[in-house]
């Protein structure tokens, strides 16, 4: 039997569609480049490495990654329109990887946030920044899912992390990833090597939030207990006897000296499983609670020691700024 084969040629459909696309991309990358930046970092012992960063207001404030300029001597910005200003580091939060610079220049283009909690799998992100120091790059692809969580440089997670395939390199970190309006859904932060077209954004709703306080404070309040944790599974025998919703809790396996664990009775071995009425069933679930509204109030810490449920009164403390 012969089979005969008709050729498809691309309709006009589809040269509309990716026209449609392109113009998609190239109109939101239009609107956004005038407010990214190329950054320059030197250190006590000279350059330090550079990356990007965005302005979000038309006075000089900017966003970038706090892993780029955290102890930096020097800071230079290398604006689109081809000016060099010097920048001060106004504040820089190493929990969720973000910083706050400002330029001294006024009636500069500046983004704006869109609300990260609509933003969809499958919708276009566009990322934009200076990879291996090639400014005003840009990158496209989609959303490729949401509620991710990433451990930060100073072990606590960062959660609501957007993955992207839009290609990030090293030195795209800090830039902005961003809708088809050019409005910022995410902070680029970091890559998977060797894997391809796994990258990550913090949300643009965690970057508002601490933005907001590292422009009025210079750094986000947290709270700290003094104790160094690891999760472990509870006896089934333990849960059934006192009645445990929770399977796991925190090992304390270090004690700060005088530390509000210390004060409160607690010691190594115990297992934390509360704090006031809020499980703890993990290290991470932990440090949620532990927000800067909770320094200097008392609190319940519900624990285990040996088989024995116990409840004591704590007092945490402002956790100190990191060097």
């Amino acid at each position: 039997m012969d089979f005969a084969f008709t050729q498809v040629s691309d309709g006009p459909g589809d040269a509309l569609l990716l026209d449609a696309y392109s113009q998609a991309v190239s109109g939101a990358a239009a609107a956004a480049h005038p407010a990214v930046v190329h950054i320059e970092v030197r250190g006590h012992d000279g350059p330090a490495g550079s990356g990007s960063g965005f302005f979000i207001s038309p006075d000089g404030y900017l966003l970038t990654n706090s892993h780029l300029v955290h102890g930096a001597r020097e800071l230079t910005v290398f604006l689109a329109d081809g000016r060099k200003l010097a920048a001060d580091l106004i504040g820089d939060d190493p929990d969720t990887d973000l910083a706050a610079l400002r330029v001294s220049a006024d009636e500069l283009t500046f983004l704006k946030f869109a609300d990260s909690d609509a933003v969809r799998p499958g919708q276009i992100a566009i990322a934009i920044g200076s990879p291996m120091g090639f400014q005003q790059t840009v990158t496209a692809g989609i959303v490729s899912g949401l509620g991710r969580s990433l451990r930060g440089a100073s072990g606590r997670s960062i959660d609501n992390i957007i993955q992207t395939d839009a290609a990030l390199n090293p030195g795209n970190s800090g830039g902005p990833l961003v809708n088809t309006r050019g409005e910022v859904i995410g902070v680029n932060t970091a890559i998977i090597r060797p894997a391809q077209g796994i990258c990550f954004a913090i949300a643009s709703n965690t970057a508002r939030w601490v933005l907001g306080w590292l422009i009025k404070e210079g750094r986000i309040r947290r709270s700290y207990i003094g104790v160094a944790g690891q999760n472990v599974p509870l006896l089934r025998k333990l849960m059934r006897h006192h009645r445990l919703e929770q399977s796991t809790g925190v090992l304390i396996a270090g004690l700060e000296p005088a530390s509000p664990a210390d004060r409160a009775g607690l010691h190594e071995g115990d297992i934390l499983l509360a704090l006031d009425g809020s499980a703890t069933p993990t290290v991470d679930a932990l440090h949620k609670l532990l927000t800067g509204d909770r320094v200097g109030e008392r609190a319940i810490v519900t624990f285990l020691r040996g088989v024995e449920l116990r409840r004591h009164a704590i007092i945490p403390l402002e956790m100190p700024a990191r060097a």
